[in-house]
């Protein structure tokens, strides 16, 4: 399993805006590619508006590859998120996960 991460800011009146896109656009999209497994959106704010971090947990790398292309590290960001931020990251991380934990 990998997990993508990728950072960006909303502007402060744009944040709400945002996580709406997130549900209708973009997980919905990611929802029918196979190898994707789930999202999480984490928030915290800053001075410039709201950051969010955005986690994706697939498969493999050949699963990202049909979302993102063969640049497996640019970030995917469409126009209409653009709009939304005062910045974000060009750049994506992946991290192997190696272990997960769940207290019963």
């Amino acid at each position: 399993m990998i997990s993508r991460h990728w950072k960006g800011i909303a502007r402060p009146e744009r944040a709400d805006d945002y996580v709406r896109h997130l549900r209708t656009e973009t997980f919905p999209g990611l929802a029918r590619l196979p190898g994707f497994v789930r999202a999480e959106v984490l928030a915290r704010p800053t001075a410039d508006g709201t950051e969010f971090q955005i986690v994706t947990v697939w498969q493999s790398l050949e699963a990202i590859r049909a979302f993102a292309g063969d640049s497996l590290d640019v970030a995917v960001v469409p126009s209409a998120v653009q709009e939304l931020m005062a910045r974000y990251d060009l750049k994506v991380f992946h991290y192997e996960i190696v272990e997960s934990f769940e207290p019963r």
